[in-house]
């Protein structure tokens, strides 16, 4: 059923979590636009507010509802205003929403997101909430409208919902079992987002390297790396999150082998003892990570490989915590996201004894974060003296404005602020810079840059803000703060599960 909006209306998707519910709220921003709404100006209250949520954090919920709260007066103000929730946490709370907060229209879950503009014109018309929560995919996010938010980098989603039963996750049982698109549905994505100027592309699951257990073949994800690797005009191929258990020699040699496939992993560690990974159901122990790092570095010496890890977990001792450091200073990550351990209601690990004190849980967490503070920092100062190939990017640099510099990211997703030269880039184009400083999260390129190569992504970068093709530098100027797909530090969590 389509739905048209007789005179335009407001809309904000408000995005919490992981690349997942990114990626979903890019479909929720051009289901609404198919239906006639408009981005709200910035600054104003919309007509439409639509929370995309996530389950994972221990105050996921005190979050939502506070937000819920904020807007209660405008709502009031103005009854026309509509608020809808959906994503994991409404999945997980369904009708309890509407109960805590009456004032919101619509509550949709993680598997019928195409619903909510009929929800919404449904809610307009009975004046009463709708609550439709459907327990298996009603249809593959992918098949959805799109409203992405970079012309340049674009997520592409392979698979949605996992297999696995961490006791830590409550997402599997929001998003359900694991559902693989076809391989030939993948790859027309990639080319028409390719057609459309995007150079590079993320390849999207919650456990990316299972993809094809559904259709039966085990060295599917490998085989469509090396595909993507035959699309002409793409650039960059990188991908999130993979599980260590089922990470194959066949997909380090996709990587290796394939041009275009950056050299950089996300593998998602956790904790550094068998003992704890166990209680975790994690199904690999540490021997096994560490021999999957090995691989990869013989394969790639340039790799760039981050991880996730959760401190604290129920009954790690210090002799548990010594084991993750070890792990941490054996695998020389480029980055971490590390986590507190909070409990989840409705996940095995919330009933398990020997709860960790959150003093000690903290004090653990920030001998984490200084040792891998300090490899970072090591492992960034090698860069010094190279000369990246940097994918200008949009947002990416908080002082940018004030240093006159601009911002990217190496092949190997390492954020890089760097000195323009003579003609200032756009978004989407390449520009080769070569490292002056290195600080343990980015890296410093005051030149200027050796080389800019202008390209179809910066065109489509620079079609979208309505400026002429022959815009000299000042086409940088007051340009948006939307961001790339790039791991997030509260994004990561959903990687978890992985």
């Amino acid at each position: 059923m389509t739905v048209t909006v007789e005179s335009a209306r407001t809309y904000e998707v408000r995005t919490y979590g992981c690349q997942m519910n990114v990626h979903d709220s890019e479909r929720l921003s051009g289901l609404l636009e198919d239906a006639g709404y408009i981005p709200a100006p910035e600054g104003e209250t919309a007509d439409v507010v639509v929370f995309n949520t996530c389950a994972v954090r221990e105050n996921a919920d005190n979050k939502l509802y506070g937000n819920l709260g904020h807007l209660r007066p405008s709502k009031v103000g103005n009854p026309g205003m509509q608020i809808a929730v959906g994503g994991c946490l409404a999945q997980k709370d369904q009708g309890e929403i509407v109960r805590k907060a009456p004032w919101v229209d619509v509550v949709f879950g993680t598997h019928n997101i195409g619903s909510l503009p009929v929800l919404l014109e449904r809610a307009r018309v009975q004046q009463e909430a709708q609550v439709e929560i459907k327990e298996s995919l009603e249809t593959f996010p992918s098949t959805l409208p799109t409203k992405r938010e970079s012309a340049y980098a674009a997520w592409v989603s392979v698979s949605v919902g996992c297999n696995n039963t961490c006791t830590f996750c409550i997402v599997p049982a929001l998003r359900g079992k694991e559902k693989d698109r076809r391989p030939g549905d993948v790859l027309n994505e990639v080319r028409t987002l390719v057609d459309q100027g995007v150079l590079e592309i993320t390849l999207l699951g919650q456990n990316v390297n299972t993809y094809g257990v559904e259709f039966g073949d085990r060295l599917a994800f490998g085989k469509l790396l090396r595909a993507c690797g035959d699309i002409d005009g793409l650039e960059r191929v990188r991908f999130t999150s993979p599980h260590p258990a089922a990470f194959t020699d066949d997909v380090i040699a996709a990587m290796a082998e394939t041009p275009n496939v950056m050299h950089q992993l996300h593998m998602p560690l956790q904790s550094g003892s068998d003992r704890v990974l166990k209680a975790m159901r994690r199904s690999y122990r540490a021997e096994r990570y560490l021999g999957i790092i090995e691989r990869v570095r013989a394969a790639m010496p340039d790799a760039a490989i981050s991880t996730d890890i959760i401190v604290g977990f129920p009954g790690e001792t210090e002799e548990d915590f010594q084991g993750t450091l070890d792990v941490v200073r054996e695998s020389r990550f480029a980055n971490a996201f590390t986590f507190q351990y909070s409990i989840r209601p409705g996940t095995p690990a919330a009933t398990m004894d020997d709860q960790i004190p959150k003093e000690v849980v903290q004090e653990r967490y920030e001998r984490l974060v200084a040792l891998q503070t300090e490899i970072s920092w090591e492992e960034n100062k090698k860069q010094v003296g190279r000369t990246l190939e940097v994918l200008v990017a949009e947002g990416e640099g908080r002082k940018d404005e004030a240093t006159r510099r601009l911002s990217g990211r190496a092949p190997d997703n390492r954020l890089v602020h760097f000195t323009p030269g003579a003609e200032v880039p756009r978004p989407g184009d390449v520009v080769s810079a070569e490292v002056t400083y290195a600080a343990p999260h980015h890296l410093v390129a005051d030149g200027p840059a050796l080389r800019l190569r202008r390209t179809r992504a910066g065109d489509a970068w620079e079609a979208r803000q309505g400026a002429p093709a022959s815009a000299g530098p000042g086409v940088m100027l007051g340009m948006p703060s939307i961001g790339r797909p790039a791991p997030l530090p509260e994004a990561s969590g959903c990687s978890i599960p992985s």
